[in-house]
């Protein structure tokens, strides 16, 4: 697991993201596909995350973002909800010594209140026992949403103002930035939805501005090491100009 690459030259290198945020969509529907229940789905997508993080740790991936239950997700049945909480808690207790044996650093990110104080406590421990870790970053979103984020920096802002403790002239974008989720690491530079829907459903909001968008019909049980490499591949080919034009881009890049 989490070998090194066979070969990275200078120039691939720098053609690849350093930042990757996935929603991973389509576990249901492969699992109906198959005629299995949808848990099945739920529970093949956790191995396909284990393939998408060795083959993230293998290129020199900084970071991986993956968006595991969002603040809207409340809305589905009660039952496949419950069969979710377990599951990632069942995963976590497996998974955990495996990232931190392969040098993963693992955190989580969104509103964490409303879980059971059992999955919450793991939810900590998964931090703890890899923080000191020094390879892949990899986030998880779970009870997350965009708004809820940008909502959430908005408040903590708000409450220094009050306090005095900040002026309305300190109040900016990069300030508004520090208080985001991942404020830490550069923001998302290909962003990846699976399973065929062409919308980014309130993930990353603030950090997904410029980021790169890359849609596959392939659902996520399916998402291979060759999947993520047709991502890679069509990131590679883009311009990235910030805004500027394509002769100034390609001027700083002589």
């Amino acid at each position: 697991m989490f070998t090194d690459p066979g070969s990275n030259d200078s120039d691939s290198l720098a053609r690849l993201p350093k930042h990757i945020a996935i929603i991973m969509d389509g576990n249901g529907r492969w699992a109906k596909g198959r005629l299995m229940p949808r848990v099945q789905g739920h529970r093949a997508g956790v191995e396909a995350v284990r393939g998408v993080v060795e083959a993230c740790a293998k290129r020199g991936i900084e970071a991986l973002t993956l968006f595991a239950f969002s603040s809207e997700n409340w809305r589905r049945p009660e039952k496949e909800v419950g069969l979710l909480m377990e599951l990632l808690h069942t995963a976590l207790g497996r998974e955990v010594k495996r990232l931190h044996e392969n040098n993963v650093r693992l955190r989580f990110i969104g509103d964490r209140s409303a879980f059971s104080e059992k999955l919450q406590d793991r939810l900590t421990e998964g931090e703890e026992t890899t923080k000191d870790n020094t390879g892949l970053n990899l986030v998880v979103a779970v009870n997350y949403g965009g708004m809820w984020d940008i909502t959430t920096a908005a408040r903590q802002i708000a409450v220094k103002y009050k306090a005095g403790e900040i002026q309305l002239d300190d109040i900016n974008q990069d300030l508004l930035s520090s208080y985001m989720s991942l404020s830490d690491l550069s923001d998302p530079d290909l962003f990846i939805r699976t399973g065929g829907e062409k919308r980014v459903s309130n993930f990353l909001l603030w950090q997904l501005a410029y980021t790169e968008l890359f849609f596959t019909e392939t659902l996520w049980p399916d998402f291979s090491e060759q999947s993520l490499e047709e991502a890679l591949k069509s990131f590679a080919s883009r311009q990235r100009r910030f805004g500027r034009t394509s002769e100034q881009v390609e001027e700083e890049g002589a």
